[in-house]
């Protein structure tokens, strides 16, 4: 799934916004990031466009933590 937020300022006023797009969509979450960047430079009180995405297929949780206690890792070095 993917996530577009932006924020939207009128009159002083800053409004949150998001809109979600199905996994496979990914190309229209970028079309419809790009229309409001178009927006944003035509002066329009567009800003921070940002996308996000979660992939329920991943391994391990999201976010960082420290490692399991079991966790081995050790860099080899020539």
């Amino acid at each position: 799934m993917y996530m577009v937020y932006w924020t939207e300022v009128a009159n002083g006023e800053s409004l949150a916004q998001g809109r979600d797009f199905p996994s496979e969509e990914m190309g229209s979450a970028l079309k419809f990031m790009e229309e409001l960047r178009t927006r944003q430079r035509a002066g329009e009180g567009i800003c921070f466009v940002t996308m996000s995405s979660e992939n329920p297929d991943s391994v391990g949780h999201p976010g960082v933590a420290d490692p399991s206690p079991d966790y081995n890792w050790k860099k080899r070095r020539r």
